[in-house]
């Protein structure tokens, strides 16, 4: 069994990196994947381009306006001279946010009334126009609060000082600045692994059956079992290497701290491998052309990585697709790596996410297995 196992590595081996443009694909593209989706993958909204309409043209409406021009959440791109233009900045994608001071924005507040200030979203993006109603509504809020205090002050000095406020004293935990990067860096080493290995092994039986060589193994000694291990080993130990470099390129370029114990990491690597392998080859085995694996491949990577809450919270999806995530093997890898790098956790609270994922890959290897006949058919 060894001395057949040891020449299906072997064959395997020779086949993957014999090619120049293999061997490209092996180390190059997972490393470019890293840093691109590392970059791009974030929730951070800045620099939201806001097209301004001052109608009252006062001290108070500058005031306000000044919150606006000095955020880093937002880039004054215009100022607008009428209701007419800033509908258009909006509509043309100059601006994706409106500020409108109606006439008699200053006589309100000194009056003591409410002075309303209408904003303009384009709910194109709806992400992005949440985050940044969010925005305006805290500079909104700070001068208003500015506003109230200065009355106060004038009337009634004393009251200011015996005022009870409410005060929030936010302490982030296992990410104190914030950063969303740190989140999504270890969902893309993640995402990686898994289209990277499910596309390797999605080709593995049905490129034999292409190319003729599956008629030279019918008749041979070599079982089953041996055939599907002969094709798993090699791709395991390839996803092995690409799964430490993207985490080092990863961890190191982007600056996400490891707080937790490497073996974990690797035991939750390795057992995710597993998944990804078993459910590579059943696509193998089920496909009879390379375009019908690579396209069952797709239909796989899609949902897996869309239902893992890497981009998306699964708490917001409905609750049959909640239901549904849960024989997703991304999610519970999610949990380990993000667990690992970023909260220190260890195999005493993650143990349910590796049952999880032994369970997928045990079920999904063994049918692969059962699938493969010596025959063409």
């Amino acid at each position: 069994m060894l001395r057949r196992l040891g020449q299906m590595l072997v064959k395997e081996f020779l086949q993957a990196f014999r090619d120049k443009r293999t061997r490209f694909v092996l180390i190059v593209p997972p490393i470019v994947q890293m840093l691109v989706f590392g970059y791009a993958a974030t929730l951070e909204v800045r620099h939201v381009p806001i097209e301004i309409l001052d109608l009252d043209n006062s001290r108070q409406s500058r005031d306000l306006l000044a919150g606006f021009s000095s955020s880093a959440y937002f880039d004054v791109v215009g100022y607008a001279k009428s209701r007419t233009e800033l509908g258009r900045a909006i509509a043309r994608g100059d601006a994706a946010v409106g500020i409108e001071i109606r006439a008699g924005f200053a006589r309100d507040l000194l009056a003591g009334q409410s002075a309303p200030v209408q904003v303009l979203v384009d709910g194109t993006d709806s992400n992005t126009a949440l985050v940044a109603l969010g925005y305006v509504n805290q500079i909104a809020d700070s001068y208003s609060r500015r506003v109230m205090d200065d009355r106060l002050a004038l009337s009634a000095p004393l009251l200011v000082s015996r005022m009870p406020r409410v005060e929030l004293a936010p302490r982030p935990w296992f990410n104190t600045s914030l950063e969303s990067r740190w989140f999504f860096v270890p969902g893309v080493i993640g995402s990686l692994i898994l289209v990277m290995i499910v596309l390797l092994t999605a080709f593995a039986v049905v490129r034999e059956r292409e190319i003729g060589t599956l008629e030279q193994i019918m008749v041979t000694p070599i079982r089953r079992t041996e055939f599907i291990l002969g094709k798993t080993i090699p791709f395991f130990l390839i996803g092995l290497a690409d799964a430490g470099l993207i985490a080092t390129v990863g961890t190191f370029w982007f600056g996400v701290p490891f707080r937790g114990s490497l073996w974990v990491l690797g035991l939750g690597t390795i057992v995710f491998l597993l998944c990804m392998l078993g459910a590579g080859l059943l696509i193998s085995t089920v496909s009879a052309t390379q375009q019908q694996a690579m396209v069952s491949a797709f239909f796989f990577d899609i949902p897996a990585i869309i239902f893992s809450g890497f981009g998306f919270p699964i708490a917001s999806m409905p609750p049959a697709l909640q239901r549904f995530s849960y024989l997703d093997p991304l999610r519970y890898f999610l949990v380990v790596i993000r667990g690992v790098y970023l909260k220190g956790i260890g195999l005493g609270t993650l143990w349910p996410q590796m049952v999880a994922m032994a369970a997928f890959a045990l079920v999904t290897l063994a049918i692969s297995v059962l699938r493969f006949r010596k025959s063409l058919d």
